[in-house]
């Protein structure tokens, strides 16, 4: 067998259509597209969502909802990280920077202290903001809030 004997099998490849070459190939004229109208002329692409005329879905579901521009985004640790991360590294200090060398926040969040969890280590923390379940957990624990 050699590399320029290789074939694919009997009937496997097909021969393409050749489109718009002449009344010989059966396939000249309009080539296959119709007469006339947009989807016969050269250049033409469907409008992304276009539903043949129908109203489309985007127009047809009404507009709800409101962003607002202003508002403040957190990452919010709960205590029961918190408490993952003393355990780990034994710090009794945590703010930002801590948070953001253990890989639990990213250095453009402003982070949020939330309550779910238990904590039973005494840490001082700093944060940007804290939910009230967190500031009286970490407080009954003997730690110290600091809003950053």
């Amino acid at each position: 067998m050699k590399l320029e004997s290789l074939k694919p099998a009997e009937g496997s490849v097909k021969k393409g259509k050749r489109i718009g070459r002449g009344e010989g190939s059966k396939r000249g004229g309009t080539s296959t597209k119709g007469h006339k109208g947009a989807k016969s002329r050269s250049g033409y692409s469907r409008k992304l969502g276009f539903e043949g005329g129908q109203m489309p879905l985007q127009r047809r579901v009404p507009k709800f909802g409101f962003k607002n521009p202003f508002r403040t985004e957190y990452k919010g640790i709960n205590l029961d990280v918190i408490e993952k991360l003393a355990e780990k590294t034994n710090a009794s200090t945590m703010d930002k920077a801590f948070f953001i060398e253990n890989g639990v926040a990213s250095k453009n969040e402003l982070v949020k202290i939330l309550g779910r969890g238990e904590l039973k280590a005494k840490v001082e923390v700093t944060a940007d903001a804290y939910s009230a379940a967190a500031k009286e957990a970490i407080e009954k624990a003997g730690g110290t809030i600091t809003t950053a």
